[in-house]
């Protein structure tokens, strides 16, 4: 009994996290649908769309895991790809199960040192992943909503505010990073300046802490390039691969929708309608973007499924949060338990290839 206390204790924000996700889903869920309306509509779901939607899901983890592998390999040419994979599972499951996905990044940087990288040196990787995807996603996202700009006018309400929310905050995160490379003093001043006058406002509690934490993290990143060095053709190869890997998991949208038998959106336009939406969805304040990524599911694809979208909502939830959740879970006790305290690769724990390089 004190054993099952203790783990419950241990995992208590999580399961309280898990409770209020599925609570938010639920309400999306029986909002005007019936028991016996949804067991009908999911047991007529194509078995083989379904399939191909988790294999989107899988392949989407896989490049994850790849674009890690680059990046450790840079500086621990023996990283394997295992470990790799583990800590690209670790990003995925902590932040899903952390409000802002703010839990990913410290428990990669976690176990990475765990398996023997110094802990400067997967900062610097974490970073350079966090920042490189960033900037792919917003890329992505304009390119793909311009070249569908007339569609969404005419079937999604509120784009303006949607488009502007999403591009603002995203697009504040990179600037803020890049500037910070350029003339760091001006923007310390600048943020400092505009953090004390919304705490006038009361906009913001406690503004120098928050300024203390914000400086923190753009001086994690800073540092996390310098320590990789201008490696632009590792940059270019990441930013591929992340284009490949959004592309891939926004196709779970399609399996999904041809999974409910429906037909006539293309797959470029529904690929479109999920990508903006998880951009959306990204700075809601809770779990897995709950609230805001069903809101977001709902804005974007409420015209391709129409009154199947609250059951094509639950399904898309369970299978790309719960299953990170679930599959997260699995490989990241997997991967603790075969490779934190085990040998490391050779060249790990001591100096970096491009430490070499430099020598």
């Amino acid at each position: 009994m004190s054993k099952f206390k203790n783990v419950l204790k241990k995992n208590l924000f999580t399961i309280v996290t898990l409770a209020i996700s599925m609570a938010i889903l639920l309400v999306f869920l029986f909002r005007g649908n019936s028991v016996q309306q949804l067991s009908k509509i999911f047991s007529s779901l194509s078995v083989g769309w379904m399939l191909l939607a988790f294999a989107t899901l899988a392949v989407t983890w896989l490049l994850e895991g790849t674009a890690d592998w680059l990046l450790c390999r840079h500086l621990y040419p023996h990283w394997s790809f295992g470990r790799a994979f583990m800590i690209g599972m670790t990003g995925l499951f902590y932040s899903a199960v952390t409000p802002f996905s703010t839990g990913g990044q410290p428990m990669q940087i976690y176990y990475m040192s765990k398996m023997g990288m110094q802990p400067g040196h997967s900062a610097a990787v974490i970073s350079v992943k966090t920042i490189t995807y960033q900037i792919t996603m917003v890329l992505f996202s304009l390119l793909l909503i311009g070249s569908e700009l007339p569609f969404f006018v005419r079937n999604v309400s509120n784009l303006a505010f949607l488009t502007l929310f999403g591009v603002v905050s995203n697009v504040l995160f990179i600037l803020a990073v890049v500037l910070v490379s350029v003339n760091a003093g001006f923007i310390y001043r600048l943020l400092h300046s505009l953090l004390n006058l919304l705490g006038k406002m009361h906009l913001v509690k406690e503004p120098e802490k928050k300024y203390a934490s914000i400086i923190a993290h753009l001086d994690t990143f800073h540092a996390g390039f310098k320590v990789m060095g201008r490696n632009w053709k590792l940059y270019l190869a990441v930013c591929l691969l992340t284009v490949v890997q959004i592309f891939v998991s926004s196709s779970v949208t399609y399996c999904i929708y041809r999974a409910f038998h429906l037909r006539g959106a293309t797959l470029l336009v529904m690929i479109a309608a999920q990508v903006f939406a998880n951009m959306v969805a990204a700075f809601v304040p809770l779990p897995g973007g709950s609230g805001g990524a069903e809101v977001s599911f709902s804005a974007f694809c409420h015209v391709f499924f129409q009154n199947l979208l609250t059951p094509a909502l639950l399904v898309w939830r369970l299978l790309t949060y719960y299953g990170s959740i679930l599959f997260g879970c699995i490989f990241v006790f997997a991967g603790a338990r075969k490779y934190v305290g085990a040998v490391p690769p050779k060249d790990t724990g001591g100096t970096s290839a491009v430490e070499k390089k430099s020598a």
